[in-house]
């Protein structure tokens, strides 16, 4: 899938494609257009274009094919220098025998900029990011959190009209990590600026961004909103590289405009929204969120389809129990339930009903 641009966004890939070696290409047809002031996160695995894509961006490689606008001009042929752009890299790329006063300062001399509105600069972007008291500390006198801050600051000193991520985060431990994403957010929205963000974590994308283009292959296979991915993903890979989801092999039995039916592998008929099956007899996936899955009577959503479990295993999660089951043949059917007081604890092998609402059930490609 490539996603039409207009020519009016901020930074415009048309016709995008990248090859290492004249034969594969890593980046195929790419159209993107990213909106002024935007946070756009390129989300995938390994492999999957969004690095190169960063970097066509960035000027530390060149597009085979196709054009990269940036407000309007292309950028092609004009060198990393000269772009404007901003960058925060996951190793942080700092000066060692600098302090980091000077890390900050370096952009801003080699724009030619006076000693007097450096200093103004270096001061307000360390105040940005609550480190105005390090200015003369050496890098590696600093924690990693610490030295990421200093990354973010001089990424921004010298007022860029665009800043580029690549895995920011990735070096810092989980509660860190979660800390800077509501910091570097935060920022974003007071400053105003457009974000490109790069990185393989679902949680990071989810969180950050206004838009996140999915990559896999090569290409962008689906451009959305965090909510409108998660809730109705396009096809197969989004709906399992996106958060956690159940599988259900069967073939369409029916197919009635916004809703068919699918009979799985051991026999049972399931309602679901058709998303990606254009015909009765077609193989295809069923998609269901775990924490739409529901056990008791009372919470079942009104139309539930019920259909039998068996519990395998439970797992404490502290927030919520995480429950593996048997379902239609399945082994790793999952349930997220909320820890709650009276919640009923199951235990592996218990015979249960379970049921969720036909419309949380998304038949799609089969993978």
């Amino acid at each position: 899938m490539t996603t039409a641009t207009n020519g009016e966004g901020f930074v415009v890939f048309d016709h995008v494609q990248k090859s290492y070696d004249g034969e594969t290409l890593v980046v195929k047809d790419l159209n993107l257009s990213i909106g002024k002031g935007e946070f756009l996160t390129m989300l995938g695995p390994s492999g999957s274009g969004k690095t190169t894509c960063l970097m066509m961006l960035a000027g530390f490689e060149t597009a085979t094919n196709g054009k990269i606008l940036l407000d309007g001009n292309n950028i092609n042929d004009m060198p990393p220098h000269k772009r404007g752009i901003g960058m925060v890299f996951q190793n942080y790329a700092l000066f060692p025998h600098m302090t980091v006063g000077e890390n900050l300062a370096f952009p801003l001399e080699v724009r030619g900029m006076g000693k007097s509105e450096r200093e103004e600069k270096v001061k307000r972007a360390l105040d940005m990011v609550q480190m105005g008291a390090f200015a003369n500390r050496r890098p590696a006198q600093l924690s990693g959190g610490q030295q990421q801050r200093i990354a973010l600051a001089r990424a921004l000193v010298f007022d860029p009209k665009l800043v580029l991520m690549d895995e920011p985060l990735g070096a810092l431990d989980k509660q860190l990590r979660e800390h800077m994403q509501f910091e570097i957010k935060a920022l974003h929205e007071s400053l105003g600026i457009t974000v490109v963000y790069v990185t393989h974590d679902q949680g990071e994308a989810l969180t950050m961004s206004d838009r996140v283009a999915v990559f896999n292959d090569g290409r962008i296979q689906q451009l959305a909103p965090p909510d409108e991915l998660y809730e109705r993903p396009k096809n197969s890979f989004v709906a399992q590289f996106i958060g956690e989801n159940n599988k259900l092999p069967g073939k369409v039995e029916t197919l009635d405009g916004e809703t068919c039916t699918v009979r799985l592998q051991t026999g049972e008929l399931i309602d679901a929204t058709p998303v990606n099956v254009r015909e009765v007899g077609q193989e295809t996936l069923v998609s269901i969120r775990p924490e739409r899955v529901e056990f008791k009577p009372e919470m079942m959503p009104p139309g539930a389809h019920m259909i039998d479990a068996e519990v395998l295993e439970v797992v404490y999660m502290g927030d919520i129990f995480r429950t593996r089951m048997r379902v239609a043949g399945t082994e790793d059917f999952v349930m997220k339930s909320r820890n709650t007081l009276g919640q009923t604890k199951l235990h592996p092998g218990e015979k249960i009903r379970i049921g969720w609402h036909p419309q949380d059930a998304r038949a799609l490609d089969p993978m």
